[in-house]
């Protein structure tokens, strides 16, 4: 498969004063067109620090991040904004959507800041809250009169209305109830299936057997991956093999 996102010698350093803190110690990732990867770990690990370089949010203190050959990892902060909002998709725990407008509004004005083609945008934002099933009764609702799985899939959403070619993850289902946080999740991999490459950072098993790569982080360092292969609803030996491995990893 082609290549999208690599880095290479990838460290992060936090200074206060005369201490440092090595979150990340040179870090090598590769992340092919259409994975769906999972980043795992113990707290403190380095999972967010690690997403949030490899999105363009955190510039790395040392290292290359090369998205399909243009290291941007170099890029200045204005663009990486532009890198960010033409070819990233974000997730969050939070779904950070604005109270004060409707779901369409949320979406769109998401989409406007990449294509001012606003009817083109409308139709792709319905055509996308079809998809993740939100029918037209949601169009005018406020944030405030959604589930959490339904605001959840509203974000979901707003990341793929500029069709990012990576979208980037943490903790999705984190705030979500066990009902909410599987709907979201076969979203996840719905969107996957369609070609969609996703890198997640989670500590839940069940979120993690979506996945078809797993890679484990100990103390800022990749310490092992697991190669699981396409999605298998009630596949007891994929079940087994991500428990095994993580058990061996001490999680």
């Amino acid at each position: 498969m082609k290549e999208i996102l690599k880095a290479t010698m990838l460290c992060k350093t936090y200074s206060n004063g005369s201490l440092q803190q090595h979150v990340l110690k040179n870090l090598n990732i590769e992340i092919n067109d259409g994975d769906f990867t999972i980043i795992m770990g113990n707290s403190g690990s380095g999972k967010s620090t690690l997403l949030y370089a490899l999105s363009g949010m955190d510039k790395p203190t040392l290292g290359s991040i090369q998205f399909r050959g243009a290291e941007i990892s170099k890029y200045s902060n204005d663009q990486l904004a532009v890198f960010r909002k033409k070819h990233c998709g974000f997730i969050f725990q939070q779904m950070y959507l604005n109270d004060t407008m409707s779901v369409m509004d949320n979406i769109l004005i998401c989409g406007l800041l990449v294509n001012k083609d606003r009817k083109g945008i409308t139709k792709k934002a319905k055509e996308l809250l079809g998809q993740v099933g939100m029918d037209e009764n949601c169009y005018n609702k406020f944030p405030s009169q959604l589930s959490g799985g339904e605001a959840q899939r509203v974000a979901i959403v707003r990341a793929l209305i500029n069709s990012p070619e990576i979208v980037f993850a943490d903790e999705p289902t984190g705030a979500l109830n066990s009902t909410n946080a599987i709907n979201v999740l076969d979203v996840m991999t719905k969107i996957n299936e369609m070609g969609q490459s996703i890198v997640m950072v989670t500590h839940d098993m069940k979120t993690a057997r979506r996945a078809n790569r797993i890679l484990y982080l100990k103390d800022g360092i990749i310490v092992d991956e697991l190669i699981l292969g396409q999605y298998e609803k009630n596949d007891s030996i994929r079940h087994q093999r991500l428990r095994e491995f993580l058990e061996r990893m001490g999680w």
